[in-house]
């Protein structure tokens, strides 16, 4: 990213997701940055809006002609949670994009007042810059932690890789008739009962259907499905993006029959098996709450975890917004919702988790 050491300041506007040349643009900005995820693109932008009717919604900052920033924002609507507005939306990851050398400040006013605009109270940044001492931001730093580490080189180097005790419940998965599957869209009905299934036992609304199916449809190549079958039956199945190298398991799950089965520990190391036969040269298992249960499995698998930065933006006298799913606030609400029947949450579900963002 060459630039000079301080750019001129230049003009914020609403890009247009759905003009071939904006989108052109920000692809191409994309491209040359270092720290652009999945889930700056526009086509993740356009997937969430598909999938959940929330809208889209995209900063530029422009200096004589050429983009030096980008932000991309989902206006997530929620009769429950109130109105957020999120960088990016449905994901672990996004935040404001500069050139270097570029002053990030009149895209932090102008998502304030874009905030505003849309009466949305609050405002978060998944990453990128960050505005460490802005009025009516709070910047978090321990909250979550992200997950990666380099594929190894072979299939035994892969599991050596793996420390002893995870190492040992995959050599069971390994041992178990399983067959393992990849494919995209003909494989998204059998990944979406797995994936329902999963989130209602773990308490969580489960997103709409339409939502992983607009994530494959517009990331084509970079996104597909693999799931593991014993005796004809899915047990285990997850939906991960590819980026630069990187593969990212970003919609899994299993059922309790999987756990018996070591139905997720061989479907994580056939993802790295698969990923390493695409070329990829990187593991990136996402994000989990510090001293979670997932944060605690990952480390079990031998990745180191990264602190990650996230900002909050609350507007004068609001109320921040509540969404986190392990706040006291939510925490009966998730036993009752590990009860339900697994069709009435599968009908209920998706109208409350498009709200969560």
């Amino acid at each position: 990213m060459n630039a000079p050491l301080r750019m001129a300041v230049g003009a914020v506007r609403l890009a247009d997701l759905r003009d071939p040349q904006d989108e052109r643009r920000i692809e191409g900005f994309l491209a040359d940055h270092p720290d652009a995820t999945p889930f700056h693109r526009p086509a993740w932008l356009l997937a969430v809006a598909q999938g959940t009717g929330n809208q889209p919604l995209a900063l530029v900052l422009e200096c004589s002609g050429a983009l030096i920033g980008y932000l991309p924002l989902t206006l997530v609507t929620s009769p429950i949670f109130g109105r957020v507005l999120a960088s990016t939306g449905f994901a672990v990851g996004g935040g404001l994009l500069m050139e270097e050398g570029a002053d990030p400040a009149p895209l932090f006013a102008a998502l304030e007042d874009l905030a505003t605009k849309h009466k949305a109270p609050s405002a978060e940044l998944r990453g990128g810059l960050l505005p460490e001492s802005r009025q009516g931001w709070a910047v978090k730093n321990q909250s979550h932690a992200g997950f990666i580490r380099p594929l190894a080189a072979s299939d035994e180097a892969e599991l050596t890789a793996i420390p002893r005790k995870q190492r040992a419940e995959v050599r069971k998965g390994l041992a178990n008739d399983f067959e393992v599957v990849t494919g995209g869209k003909a494989l998204s009905a059998e990944h979406y009962q797995i994936y329902a299934t999963s989130v209602r036992n773990l308490g969580t609304p489960v997103f709409p259907r339409a939502l992983f199916r607009a994530v494959l449809q517009r990331f084509g190549q970079d996104a597909d499905i693999l799931t593991v079958r014993h005796q004809d039956k899915a047990v285990a199945s997850v939906l991960s993006l590819y980026h630069r190298g990187a593969v990212m398991p970003y919609w899994g799950g299993g059922t309790w029959e999987a756990r018996s089965l070591r139905a997720n520990d061989r479907m994580y190391y056939e993802l790295m098996r698969h990923a390493r036969l695409r070329g990829c040269t990187h593991f990136d298992f996402g994000r989990s709450k510090t001293g979670s249960g997932a944060y605690d499995f990952k480390r079990n698998w031998g990745f180191e975890p990264a602190p990650l930065s996230y900002g909050v933006y609350t507007a004068p006298g609001a109320t921040p917004r509540d969404a986190d799913p392990t706040s006291a606030t939510h925490s009966r609400r998730i036993e009752l919702w590990k009860k339900l029947p697994l069709p009435v949450a599968n009908l209920i579900g998706p109208w409350i988790a498009r709200g969560l963002g």
